[in-house]
């Protein structure tokens, strides 16, 4: 082993690795100037839990002469036999190195191994990977090596891992902080915060579609039904807009209650008025296809349910509105109190889907006229159209 390359990588390590661009590319550099400086690594494997409502965590796997892999795993691999007879439970659980030298018959205790045996491996370690917050996360050594690792490979190891543990801990954070803002605020709202779009003030205009929905019946609904229960249905019922909406180009900016508002901007990147509104009804579509199939038992009967959607296009401000240091990244302006006042008049009539005149002006479907409707707040009464297709119904 090379002492002073050994050093110079733990050096460049604290220093940031700020040569290499991805974390990917970064795991590929340690992995190979080790090889480099001696150290007989043939794979090497990174696992990072992660803050996240349905990820368990992200693995970076670097084999020799080979770009690394990245995958995620859900939460179900913790409820997993595999799991439970993992090297990587143990480290996790407990913080503790794991080695598994393939000629010790104690390494029968993981079949994992069995499969890194047939591959010609001789040893394989399992590390802890400390981060200041006090979580653990794991590494995996891997040598094909006769004899397997030396104690002087396994010091070098040992010392490369604390620094590597930093910048892992550097970039998790921030793709932790990205995943948090993509959660509960939106993919392009949380891009701008961490941009630096944290000031109240902050604001764009933009053109885009809107979209605002909610549940029909949902206050009696929330009157009958266990508040757990109104919580499981909301979750299912939102599913079944969300995916539409995010698969169409939307962006979900809120949830009032079992109000929905959504965003579809219209800019050179995703296509002209015409075709972003197009998209947007191709949602509202599947989105009212899903909420049909919806059935939830509860007792004896089972609960179905129906919703409404209103769909403008207008200029919206975009950005930071609050009080004091309390700021909500959304949407205002007259076009949003246009959608929210064209949603409650798709329950007067009892349709689904109800677009105003400016969204079928541009998006050229099969349109019926429901008539004029004199808006709050709006000094001209607005026309209002409703798909052909839709057949109203009228909520007892």
């Amino acid at each position: 082993m090379q002492n002073s390359e050994i050093q110079r990588i733990t050096n460049w390590l604290i220093d940031g690795a700020r040569s290499s661009g991805t974390p990917a590319e970064m795991i590929a550099d340690v992995c190979e100037h080790l090889v480099a400086a001696g150290l007989p690594l043939s794979r090497f494997g990174i696992f990072i839990r992660t803050l996240h409502p349905e990820i368990f965590g992200r693995n970076f796997i670097w084999r020799e002469g080979q770009k690394v892999e990245i995958g995620t795993v859900d939460f179900e691999i913790l409820e997993t036999p595999e799991f439970a007879k993992s090297p990587l439970r143990i480290v996790f659980e407990e913080g503790l190195e794991v080695r598994g030298r393939m000629d010790d018959p104690d390494s029968k205790r993981f079949p994992f191994l069995d499969d890194m045996r047939a591959e010609g491996v001789t040893d394989y370690l399992a590390m802890p990977m400390h981060y200041l917050d006090g979580s653990i996360h794991a590494t995996s050594w891997v040598t094909r090596h006769p004899g397997g690792f030396s104690d002087d490979d396994i010091a070098a190891i040992r010392s490369i891992v604390t620094p590597l543990a930093r910048v892992a801990e550097i970039i998790s954070l921030r793709r932790t902080a990205e995943m948090l803002l993509d959660t509960y605020v939106g993919n392009r709202a949380g891009a701008r915060i961490l941009g630096g779009q944290i000031r109240r003030g902050h604001n764009d205009t933009m053109q885009a579609a809107i979209w605002l929905s909610d549940l029909r019946g949902f206050t009696a609904l929330s009157d009958r039904l266990p508040a757990e229960t109104v919580v499981e249905i909301l979750n299912q019922y939102f599913d079944c807009q969300v995916a539409a909406i995010r698969g169409h180009g939307g962006e979900v900016l809120k949830f009032m209650g079992d109000g929905l508002l959504a965003v579809f901007p219209i800019d050179e990147y995703v296509g002209d008025a015409a075709h972003v509104c197009t998209r947007v009804l191709e949602a509202a579509r599947e989105s009212r296809a899903s909420v049909e199939a919806l059935a939830y038992p509860v007792g004896d009967i089972v609960e179905r349910f129906r919703f409404g959607v209103a769909l403008h296009v207008g200029n919206i401000l975009y950005g930071n509105i609050g009080g004091g240091n309390r700021l909500d990244f959304t949407c205002i302006g007259p076009a949003v109190n246009l959608a929210a006042r064209l949603e409650k008049i798709a329950g007067r009539l009892g349709r689904t889907v109800v677009v105003s005149e400016g969204f079928a002006s541009v998006c050229r479907e099969g349109w019926r006229e429901l008539g004029e409707f004199p808006i709050a707040g709006f000094s001209k009464a607005q026309r209002v159209y409703g798909l052909a297709e839709e057949t109203p119904v009228v909520m007892a």
